[in-house]
């Protein structure tokens, strides 16, 4: 295995665990720890695209850390 499928492979298990935990009702997707978890896991899996040059997954997983991490910092949103 390359770099980037152990980068990969890192990133899509936390998804997988804060997909997880929040639906057996561990953690609450409003939580910190769940929107953490996400930007992490979304960051790793867009970066290890990039470094395959697959860019239609780096454009989804940086949308994907980028609204994480707007969760994470509580960016209050329009109504």
């Amino acid at each position: 295995m390359k770099t980037s499928d152990y980068i990969a492979s890192v990133g899509v298990i936390i998804l997988l665990i804060a997909f997880l935990l929040n639906l057996f009702k561990r953690i609450e997707a409003e939580s910190k720890l769940y929107a953490l978890m996400n930007f992490i896991g979304a960051g790793l899996c867009g970066y290890s695209s990039y470094l395959i040059s697959f860019y239609p997954f780096v454009i989804l997983e940086g949308i994907w850390a980028f609204v994480a991490l707007l969760s994470l910092l509580k960016v209050p949103r329009g109504t």
